[in-house]
C-alpha cells in the first residue's frame, strides 16, 4: 500500500490500540498476535502496535494499516514528565524496517527539555519523511499541535492529552478530550486522529460530527483488567 492507500484505508474509521506491559498476562506475543486477530475480526481497519516484535507479527500476519511505536515495557509513573513514545531516530529506524506504514511519536513540549539522548521534533520527523512513511504526532495541547503541523507532519493525533503536566488540567478527565478535537480540525487541513479515554460508542459518532479523519480505541476494548475495574468502579461504588 501506498500512503494515499493507507489514509484512505483508515479515514471514517476505527483503529484498535493493541498493546499491553510486560507485567501484564497478555503481554505474551502469542496472546497480543490473537489479540489482533480478534479486533481486526470484529472490524478494525488499522492497528496501532508498540515495539518491532509486535509490529513485525502485525505486517506479517494482516494486510491493514499498521501504527507503529516505541515505548519502556513498563510504563514509569512519572510518566506525565516524560518523552516515552517512539524518543529517537533509532525508534524510528526500527519501527521502519520493522514495516510500520504509520510511525507515531511524541511531539510535546517536553521533546525540547527532556534528556540529551532524545532526538528532536525535527530528526523525527526527517527521518521518517526519507523512508517514505507517514509521520504522525502524538500532541496533548493545540500549541504542540500547531508546532507538529508547522514542521510538516502527516497526522496529528490526540493521544497524549491529559497525559502531560501541560494538559493534566483538561475535563473531564474521564471523556475523550472534544475540545480539543475540535480546534485541531477547525485550523489544519491534515487528517485529525481522536485517541483517549475512548469508552462509549456515542464518543466515536461525536468525533467524526467533529470531523475527525479516524479514531483510535485502545483500553476499552484490549485492557481487561481496566475494563473490568471500570465496571467496578461504576457499578459498586
Amino acid at each position: 500500500m501506498n500512503n494515499i492507500e493507507i489514509l484512505n484505508k483508515i479515514k471514517n474509521n476505527i483503529i484498535i490500540s493493541v498493546q499491553a506491559q510486560a507485567n501484564e498476562p497478555l503481554y505474551d506475543e502469542n496472546c497480543m498476535l490473537a489479540m489482533m486477530k480478534s479486533v481486526i475480526n470484529g472490524g478494525a481497519a488499522g492497528l496501532r502496535v508498540a515495539n518491532v516484535r509486535d509490529v513485525k507479527n502485525a505486517k506479517e500476519n494482516f494486510d491493514i494499516p499498521i501504527i507503529g511505536i516505541t515505548k519502556p515495557t513498563i510504563i514509569p509513573q512519572n510518566y506525565r514528565e516524560l518523552v516515552y513514545i517512539t524518543p529517537t531516530v533509532r525508534d524510528c529506524v526500527d519501527l521502519i524496517e520493522a514495516g510500520a506504514d504509520i510511525i507515531a511519536f511524541d511531539a510535546t513540549v517536553r521533546k525540547n527539555i527532556t534528556n540529551e539522548n532524545n532526538s528532536s521534533l525535527d530528526e523525527i520527523i526527517s527521518t521518517i519523511k526519507n523512508a517514505e512513511k507517514l509521520a504522525m504526532a502524538d500532541i496533548s495541547t493545540f500549541e504542540e499541535a500547531k508546532i507538529a503541523y508547522e514542521k510538516g507532519v502527516d497526522i496529528i493525533s490526540t493521544t497524549l492529552s491529559g497525559y502531560t503536566i501541560e494538559s493534566q488540567n483538561v475535563s473531564p478527565k474521564d471523556k475523550p478530550d472534544f475540545g480539543l478535537l475540535k480546534e485541531l480540525t477547525s485550523n489544519f487541513n491534515i487528517p485529525i486522529i481522536l485517541e483517549g479515554r475512548i469508552w462509549e460508542p456515542k464518543d466515536i459518532k461525536k468525533a467524526f460530527k467533529l470531523q475527525a479523519f479516524s479514531v483510535i480505541i485502545g483500553s476499552s476494548v484490549t485492557r481487561p483488567q481496566l475494563i473490568v475495574k471500570r465496571f467496578i468502579d461504576i457499578g459498586l461504588k
